[in-house]
């Protein structure tokens, strides 16, 4: 068969979506494009403001005579559902690692769930032309995770390229510049399997990914995995529950960035099939009589929930458009059915719903594309999801590990040990003055973090981390150090009052900007909170006199993002999400019914 299905699996920034372009670039499916952007396969908004890949997408390529489909996958560990979804669509992969960084959680967590699957993998060694690369460091680490990883002897047996996806090309000779992509493309024909199916069986597809076309609705996507199937044909969609009869009404495969139609597919290609009313990822879509489904996809269980309400703030129905629960329910369902990786569960309440999801990176993905449709919303403190065995209560660990210049390892540490974090190992890069330290640390610990390392480190913090294992609870903590400053009335905020309030901590809104009672807008310099007036105003007078008059210039203030905000509110307090505005508040709104005392939770023994 002249076919090729692979995967580009690494670690989040280590250059899979341009090399991607590079190899389009090479077999002339850009040709004739004109102002062809960079990274062309992140074609979403969000992906295209963040420079992360947040959906795994397919393309196909030609090269020689054989068709090559490719799907770029996302590198962050929030997104691993993604990842375990699309590497049941192919039978090889290439795995990318950064010259200089090496391989890092993610890059352990892509590998093992493909050698898991049997892939036969392909190793490009990227960006070589960096100054601080550290080639050989580099190669000694991808072969010991390979024999940490690996479920069999022949798996360490691998291909390494050397390459610089930018300048478009790859070498198999270390230190020696290639001229293009040619020698990689010839190496995945030669090595990559073709896909292992039967041609000869009934018709049956396994749903790894939906998409929604106006004109044709859900659309199915999958790979063949035995017999042939036609448009127009009459088949089932076996779900878990019960089995549903529907007409092909259009056949689609991959074909550059785009797709065509075709009237007939055969085993081993990744087929587009509109059709069916409904269909969920992990369904079987089988010919007539099969009675047999395949086995469906699943990905590791989420291990972060957050709590999402209507929006019952007193601003509540000023920008969105959809505001009743059974609009929210219903948009939270939708995004659940898109990613395997996602749960919804009711709650006590019928506006509260628990979103359940692999990190906070997801959630916030999820929760901005709800923004941008028009629908208000509130989202609670992203919380850990303890497991219960034996009768004892079990909570996520992480294998973390940050890239920070050795100067800063001291500050780096100090606040990872007050978040349970124990340190494992020092990485000392000699190319450069950067360490790279490596912390167990529980899962809940990270919850708030970025922010804080952001801060102490300037910027300079590369940080990632990958589940371990689970460890025996170790009870609530604070969420954060600081209170909050809280509004006592109703109002706009004025420049006046808020000069006066600034030395009291870190301002959240700007002077002129509308404000109710129980709305957060700032963090007090000390563990409780302080309900103030930011709403004063300056009384004139008819007495004037030299140096008599205040300036009240503020300082910069940035307004909280939707990311940081979760990072940062506790458990007594809510993010109202709008089309237009970020805001923090209470729960409970009103000053007299509040505790401005803040204790932390009892440990649980």
């Amino acid at each position: 068969m002249n076919i090729r299905n692979l995967a580009i699996i690494a670690h989040v920034d280590h250059g899979k979506t341009t090399l991607i372009d590079g190899l389009f670039k090479q077999t002339g499916v850009l040709q004739g494009r004109q102002d062809v952007e960079e990274r062309v396969m992140d074609s979403g908004e969000l992906e295209k403001e963040r420079g992360i890949t947040i959906t795994a997408k397919n393309a196909s390529l030609s090269w020689k005579g054989t068709r090559i489909n490719l799907v770029d996958t996302p590198g962050h560990a929030d997104f691993g559902g993604e990842v375990e979804r699309a590497l049941f669509m192919v039978d090889g992969a290439l795995l990318l690692v950064d010259a200089a960084e090496g391989p890092l959680p993610q890059t352990r967590f892509v590998l093992r769930k493909a050698l898991e699957r049997g892939l036969k993998i392909i190793l490009i060694i990227n960006k070589v032309d960096r100054p601080d690369a550290r080639i050989e460091e580099v190669e000694e680490k991808v072969l010991e995770l390979f024999y940490d990883v690996a479920t069999d002897e022949n798996q360490v047996q691998y291909t390494t390229f050397y390459a610089s996806g930018r300048n478009g090309w790859a070498s198999l000779v270390k230190g020696q510049q290639g001229e293009s992509f040619a020698p990689l493309m010839d190496r995945i024909v030669e090595e990559i399997p073709p896909p292992a199916v039967d041609a000869d069986q009934p018709f049956r597809m396994i749903v790894v990914n939906r998409t929604f076309n106006t004109f044709l609705g859900q659309i199915a996507v999958g790979r063949i995995q035995s017999g042939r199937v036609k448009e127009g044909q009459r088949v089932q969609l076996m779900g878990e529950q019960k089995n549903l009869p529907f007409v092909i009404t259009a056949l689609e495969t991959f074909a550059g960035l785009g797709t065509e139609r075709v009237k007939e597919l055969s085993a081993g290609d990744i087929a587009l099939i509109a059709g069916a009313e409904a269909p969920r990822i992990g369904d079987t879509i089988a010919e007539m009589g099969v009675t047999e489904p395949l086995p469906r996809v699943k990905v590791d269980p989420p291990t972060v929930a957050v709590r999402i309400s209507v929006n019952t703030s007193p601003f509540s129905n000023r920008d969105g458009t959809y505001l009743t629960s059974r609009k929210l329910q219903e948009v939270l369902e939708k995004a659940c059915l898109q990613n395997v990786a996602l749960s919804l569960e009711p709650t006590e309440s019928n506006e509260v719903f628990l979103l359940k999801a692999r990190g906070e990176l997801q959630i916030v993905i999820v929760l901005e594309e709800i923004r941008r449709a028009g629908y208000e919303l509130m989202a609670g403190r992203p919380e850990i999801l303890p497991v219960e065995k034996d009768g004892q209560k079990w909570e996520p660990e992480e294998q973390f590990f940050i890239d920070i210049p050795d100067s800063m390892m001291g500050k780096v540490t100090e606040i990872l040990s007050n978040r349970g974090g124990r340190l494992q190992n020092i990485e000392k890069f000699e190319t450069s003055s950067r360490i790279r330290l490596e912390f167990d640390i529980p899962s809940r610990g990270l919850i708030g973090l970025r922010s804080a390392l952001l801060t102490e480190t300037r910027g300079e913090a590369i940080y990632s981390s990958t589940f371990k294992r689970y460890i025996p609870y170790q009870g609530k903590r604070f969420s954060r150090a600081n209170g909050a400053l809280v509004c006592d009335r109703n109002g706009a905020t004025t420049e006046y009052a808020l000069f006066g309030l600034e030395d009291r901590g870190r301002l959240f809104v700007e002077a002129g900007v509308p404000i109710y009672e129980g709305m957060i807008f700032g963090e007090n310099n000390r563990l409780n909170d302080i309900n103030a007036n930011p709403t004063r105003e300056k009384k004139l007078t008819n007495m004037r006199a030299s140096g008599s008059d205040e300036s009240t210039k503020l300082a910069p203030i940035k307004p909280m993002g939707l990311d940081e905000a979760l990072e940062w509110i506790d458990e007594d307090e809510w993010v109202e999400v709008t089309p237009k505005s970020i805001r923090v508040r209470k729960i409970i709104l009103a000053a007299n019914q509040r505790h401005i005392i803040r204790r932390p939770q009892e440990t649980e023994e």
